[in-house]
């Protein structure tokens, strides 16, 4: 004891210096743990007047946009109405939008009023709020067996043919600008002059990118409504639900490169880093997706809330959104994310579900992307009117000439490729249905707005030029569709002599008239062993997941679970009637009574 006290005497800040460096060495690697990104300054709170000035403000963008739905839900009521489904429901909402656009400028110019600041769309509310119940619905509603029947084929075209139409428009644009272009296949001329603006590589192959994203709203409808091959109809659809993830992964990737300074990197250090860039975006974005599905389809398995639909439903709700916030937390795509758990949670969680949650589910779902693609149409109809624009017409036809070729390289190269290794064949008259039916949407106007381009001017060219490619595409392509299918004579012969009466392509009515009967399917245990395990052709993927993986994600009911399902539904169904039937006055009895 004398010893150390001894030691200590002579020595009076060695034990102390010790501690502080462990202390310090501690916080330092626990800090490093805790906050891997730098702290943030946090902004001043607005209070006063400037907070009640920015709260009018949101109330009036608010007040504006439902008025803006409101609109065009009756333009769609009246379309169903008067029976005019020979125009696309997007079509019209867009001409509605330019309609109120071009009256809001009047407005403006006689000041009268001014909604400039009301009716400007935003990119971040586009990719927070609308771009997520979109693609969630379409993973969510998607018809999984013809959809992975064609996996192969609609991957090929989403993932290569988008980067193939990418490298085309953004490699033609990058080389146009430096005063290169292209007579024919084999001769090219040297112009002294620029054939367009110059943009360099990054922002090429960044506008590329995200003008490779179709939206085939129209064309859809019209292939619904002809009935025209299924095959046809599904790469189309599965190549444009695909698409848009890769499209904005593929944006995103130009828009890193663009961030770092690439001055001291060769060309091919470059390509390495933005295919590395993609690949972890694309499958770790994926993954994220698919383990959030089968998490949510664990928990509402084991954890039985079909009893309480209300507390069952709010959990399918924040599943839904659940990876699109964790992927854009950690920089990964949150729309690649939240359309591989949309698919996964259909084709699992769903099953777990009561029979109120699974029809509740899907309505819900249809009606809120409904509103959110009529919301996103209608305001790029207004964008005409919202924004600066820099309009170079040079530019823009050589854009339209690229996308139109870009599309071409894509579709008819991997179409001939395809048709090695698929029975059922892709025929000429589909490869050339496919290529006319590369719409853009609302999408690469929305990429367009989130570009960080100096000087604005270019980023007003880009935007300017986007808007018009979005609307030449919906407004002239998705119009002409229709006469354009009829005259390559590719509808189904029984459907073209009913079709010669009436043509509905009113997607609302369609999806408000029925129920998908795979999402109402509950099987009992034996019932799904006899249908599906016990069926010899199952091969591959399809024959693992019928035999381990759903079974162990999904809960298989007794006929007496299937019984009381279905009592309950009814049930439900006669509460809620009588309900209706006698208004407030009526009694109101207590859920938990009738489950």
């Amino acid at each position: 004891m004398g010893e150390k006290m001894a030691e200590e005497e002579r020595f009076p800040n060695t034990t102390h210096e010790g501690f502080n460096v462990t202390l310090h060495t501690t916080l330092v690697v626990t800090t490093k743990l805790v906050l891997p990104t730098p702290a943030k300054p946090i902004l001043p709170v607005q209070t006063g007047e400037q907070a009640q000035q920015e709260e009018q403000s949101s109330g009036m963008t608010i007040f504006f946009s439902l008025l803006v739905l409101a609109i065009c839900i009756i333009l769609v009521h009246l379309l169903i109405r008067y029976r005019l489904h020979f125009l696309p429901e997007s079509v019209a909402v867009v001409s509605l939008g330019i309609l109120m656009g071009a009256v809001i400028k009047i407005i403006e110019f006689k000041k009268l009023a001014n909604w400039k600041e009301e009716e400007m769309f935003r990119p971040n509310m586009f990719f927070l709020l609308l771009l997520p119940p979109i693609i969630f619905e379409s993973g969510y509603s998607l018809h999984k067996g013809n959809f992975f029947q064609n996996i192969g084929s609609i991957t090929l075209f989403a993932v290569f043919g988008t980067a193939i139409s990418a490298f085309v428009v953004g490699g033609g644009i990058y080389f146009l600008g430096q005063g290169f272009f292209c007579v024919c296949v084999f001769v090219c001329f040297i112009l002294q002059a620029d054939v367009i603006s110059k943009l360099n590589m990054t922002d090429s192959f960044a506008f590329g990118s995200l003008i490779s994203a179709v939206d085939p709203v129209a064309t859809i409808a019209i292939f619904n409504a002809l009935h025209v091959d299924p095959v046809l109809n599904m790469l189309v659809f599965g190549e444009s639900i695909l698409n848009d993830a890769v499209s904005i992964v593929l944006t995103n990737t130009a828009e890193g490169l663009t961030r770092k300074n690439m001055s001291d990197v060769s060309g091919w250090q470059t390509f390495l880093q933005a295919l590395g860039y993609f690949l972890k975006m694309f499958f770790g974005s994926a993954a994220l997706g698919t383990l959030t599905g089968l998490i949510s389809a664990l928990v509402l398995k084991h954890i039985d809330l079909r009893k309480t639909p209300s507390l069952e439903f709010g959990m399918m709700i924040i599943f839904a959104y659940l990876p699109y916030g964790l992927a854009e937390g950690i920089s990964l795509s949150g729309i690649m994310a939240i359309l591989f758990s949309g698919i996964v949670m259909s084709h699992y969680t769903h099953h777990n579900l009561s029979p109120v949650t699974q029809i509740l589910m899907q309505q819900t779902l249809r009606t809120v992307a409904f509103l959110c693609e009529t919301c996103v149409f209608a305001f790029l109809g207004l964008s005409i009117f919202s924004f600066p624009h820099k309009f170079e017409i040079s530019f823009v036809i050589w854009c339209i000439v690229l996308v139109l070729f870009g599309r071409a390289v894509n579709i008819f190269p991997l179409s001939y490729l395809l048709n090695f290794f698929r029975d059922h064949k892709i025929t000429p008259k589909m490869m050339f249905i496919m290529w006319f039916s590369g719409l853009r949407g609302a999408i690469p106007y929305a990429l367009s707005l989130h570009l960080d381009l100096e000087p604005m001017e270019k980023r007003q060219l880009i935007g300017t030029t986007t808007i018009i490619i979005v609307l030449f595409t919906i407004l002239l392509l998705g119009g002409s569709t229709m006469p354009l299918i009829r005259l390559v004579d590719i509808e189904d012969a029984k459907a073209r002599r009913r079709n010669k009466k009436d043509v509905n392509l009113s997607k609302t009515e369609k999806m408000g008239n029925t129920i998908e009967s795979e999402h109402l399917s509950e099987l009992t245990e034996e019932e799904y062993e006899a249908h599906y395990i016990r069926r010899q052709d199952l091969k591959g993927f399809v024959w693992l997941d019928a035999k381990y993986l759903n079974p162990f994600f999904t809960r298989r009911l007794t006929q007496e679970d299937l019984h009381h399902g279905r009592i309950q539904m009814k049930t439900l169904t006669n509460k809620w009637y009588e309900e209706v039937r006698q208004g407030p006055s009526g009694s109101e009895d207590d859920e938990q009574e009738l489950l």
